[in-house]
């Protein structure tokens, strides 16, 4: 069953995953500065195999963020537009909850909070 979301309730989901994902982005940045402390300490080849895994999948996760914050913020200009357009019934305009989107978000968490743990798994092996 589907359900609808006012445009104040659309507006929190989207900016409250916008902030997670600047979240993640950091959290990624930091992990990467992490690999760098590993590649200085460490030159053994299979701790590089692993670097360059971990570099591989941060950069694909950084690429996920990027289009995953350009969509929301697409859906809350598109928002915002139809407030401007229908500025008096703007407040009792029903959407569709966006359910693509949320199990996209969902899913990029679980696979995220995977890599996570796998990375601190390889940091407590070697450090």
């Amino acid at each position: 069953m589907e359900q609808k979301k006012h445009v104040d309730d659309l507006h929190h989901l989207y900016t409250g995953w916008l902030k997670d994902l600047s979240f993640y982005k950091d959290e990624l940045g930091t992990f990467s500065k992490r690999l760098e402390e590993v590649v200085t300490q460490n030159n053994k080849t299979e701790i590089l195999a692993q670097v360059e895994h971990f570099q591989n999948q941060f950069i694909r996760q950084n690429e996920l963020i990027d289009v995953m914050k350009h969509n929301y913020n697409q859906k809350e200009l598109e928002l915002v537009s139809n407030v401007i357009a229908n500025p008096i019934a703007s407040d009792r305009v029903i959407y569709q909850e966006p359910t693509d989107l949320k199990e996209e978000f969902a899913t990029f968490e679980r696979i995220y909070r995977e890599m996570k743990v796998e990375f601190e798994s390889f940091l407590s092996k070697i450090l």
